[in-house]
């Protein structure tokens, strides 16, 4: 029914549209362009979301039978680009309206652990003859255990005859949905478990909704930091779409508390293991009743899903989990933070619940840590960072800082000397003193001449007395490292290498976050700079252009760490 909504819906509205016009059409070949202008004129009024409607008036017309030419083309315009209103755009949250939510749905699941713990360990009691039960709320609540939903009878009456409702008795107790969240979840309870697991994971939605209860435990249960390997899917990502989620047992730092020290045994739910493990717990009993494999189960007091189901235990639909967590942020009363802009132009802004949505979850996810979560870093980048309207103004100023940081090392520790090419041929007319000149031995100068002591960017003129490795064994350290090590040597003949590496750099800025490619390649960039500062242009320029596919074979190695010893 879904797949024919919008269509349906568009229809009626351009049906209405011609029936209201002075000379409506009566037959199909006298629709002409000017009705659909004029339909669209008139829904422009009423909706913003008039792309979507032009779009669907055509592509309607187009099938069918009979319609003029002029129509037909009409309908195989494109239609005009879609303008993004900025104030309209997906945003992530600040980083306290992200502690909020999190804090909110760690607060709902330890009332839900609470609640089903202390009724398990009644009905265990219950079971083998412990407690009595007078008032008969233990017999009734073993019974939604094992059945999911309480006793029921037929409807008596005109408008209860084909319905199923509670026993009499049963209302004594409480509305059916209290009954049942005695031993299973509310939708509330399990969408502030899909919000957490959300904070902790950045997970794209339909992957956290999708979570399955199936896993491996990576661990081993060994003792160690427990970790859980559930498979998933991206459908979107067609051949690569199975993957792994690692739900691991390490606080998420973004939303432990201030002083580390506070954390004990009831903050399991800040890690991502944690949070999984008590979903798997306290969904144990809907998963049995149901035979479902997700993660996320609740008790639905009503209709609802893809599959128009009633009442019961059942998995949380995606398709309407925008409602769900509508709903649940309504209940928390969470306010979101005051518009700057207000606060700018000295008014007072009217405070805003604040909605919890898992992609904008996601969004702050990604921008807190600076990590991607299944997709490319470039991805990661420009689809996401790119795109975020949330806290730009405070990201681009961590990146500059970093930036500037980086530079400032770059120019404290110096670049590696040079020999030039003067250098050289002092050096082939007289050895010796050239060697002096240059504080190592005449061996190794030669050697250093010869290209035997080539590294990747450079030469070193001695492996084994690195700052960067003990005294007497080889230098393990990166060759990106030769930039500001006294043993380097960089000759001409490395000046292409040295060319390329620096624009390779450069190129990968449009590859990684601004902050990412800043921690990593800032400096080294910088002291390529100033490397090729100190050749004249015309020198770089031939180098640029003296580069071999070798060259960028290595260099290519080089930048993806292959050539690193680990």
């Amino acid at each position: 029914m879904l797949s024919i909504a919008t269509p349906f819906r568009v229809s009626r509205h351009f049906s209405y549209y011609l029936a209201q016009l002075a000379r409506p059409p009566t037959q199909v070949e006298h629709l002409a362009p000017e009705h659909v202008d004029g339909y669209l004129a008139w829904r422009s009024q009423q909706t913003t979301g008039l792309n979507d409607e032009a779009r669907e008036i055509k592509t309607m017309l187009l099938l069918v039978d009979g319609i003029n030419a002029e129509l037909v083309v009409r309908c195989r315009e494109p239609n005009p680009r879609r303008v993004r209103v900025e104030e309209n755009r997906k945003q992530s949250y600040s980083r306290e309206e992200f502690k909020r939510i999190a804090d909110a749905a760690r607060s709902d699941l330890r009332t839900a652990a609470a609640r089903l713990r202390v009724n398990r360990e009644l009905l265990t009691r219950y079971r083998v003859g412990e407690l009595a039960d007078p008032d008969r709320r233990l017999e009734l609540l073993d019974f939604v255990e094992r059945q999911g939903d309480v006793p029921r009878r037929a409807g008596q009456g005109k408008w209860l005859e084909e319905r199923q409702v509670p026993m009499p008795w049963v209302q004594r107790c409480g509305t059916v949905a209290e009954v049942v969240s005695g031993a299973h979840l509310t939708v509330n309870e399990a969408m502030a478990g899909a919000i957490l697991l959300g904070v902790m994971t950045g997970e794209n939605p339909s992957v956290l909704l999708a979570t399955q209860s199936a896993h491996h435990r990576a661990d081993g249960y060994a003792g160690g930091p427990a970790t859980a390997i559930v498979d998933a899917i991206k459908p979107r990502r067609g051949r690569r779409a199975h993957m792994n989620l690692a739900m691991s047992q390490v606080p998420d730092w973004i939303s432990i508390p201030e002083d580390p020290s506070e954390l004990s045994t009831r903050d399991e739910l800040h890690t991502p293991f944690g949070v999984y493990a008590l979903m798997h717990e306290l969904t144990a009993a809907s998963r049995r009743l149901t035979g479902s494999d997700k993660l996320f189960l609740a008790y639905h007091g009503k209709g609802g899903g893809k599959s128009g189901n009633g009442r019961g235990l059942r998995p949380l639909d995606p398709t309407f989990s925008w409602y769900s967590m509508a709903k649940w942020s309504e209940q928390k009363k969470l306010r979101a933070d005051p518009d700057p802009k207000a606060a700018d132009a000295g008014e007072a802004a009217e405070p805003t619940v604040l909605q919890a949505r898992l992609d904008r979850i996601r969004l702050t996810y990604l921008e807190l840590h600076q990590v991607p979560v299944a997709h490319t870093e470039q991805t990661f980048a420009s689809d996401y960072l790119g795109r975020n309207r949330g806290n730009r103004a405070e990201y681009q100023k961590v990146v500059a800082d970093a930036l500037n940081e980086e530079v400032s090392k770059a120019r404290a520790r110096g670049v590696m000397a040079t020999l030039s090419k003067d250098d050289l041929k002092a050096a082939r007319a007289d050895i010796g003193s050239a060697a002096r000149d240059f504080g190592v031995s005449a061996v190794t100068l030669k050697k250093l001449v010869e290209g035997q002591l080539d590294t990747v960017m450079n030469g070193c003129v001695d492996n084994e007395d690195s700052p960067n490795s003990p005294t007497g064994q080889p230098c393990r350290a990166s060759f990106m490292a030769c930039l500001d090590c006294p043993c380097a040597r960089a000759l001409p003949n490395h000046l292409p290498i040295q060319t390329l590496v620096h624009d390779t750099l450069e190129a990968r800025r449009a590859e990684m976050t601004p902050l990412t490619w800043t921690l990593r390649f800032a400096m080294p960039h910088a002291q390529l700079a100033d490397l090729l500062g100190q050749h004249d242009d015309a020198d770089v320029a031939d180098a640029r252009d003296a580069v071999t596919d070798a060259d960028r074979a290595l260099v290519a190695r080089f930048l993806n760490r292959e050539l690193d010893l680990r």
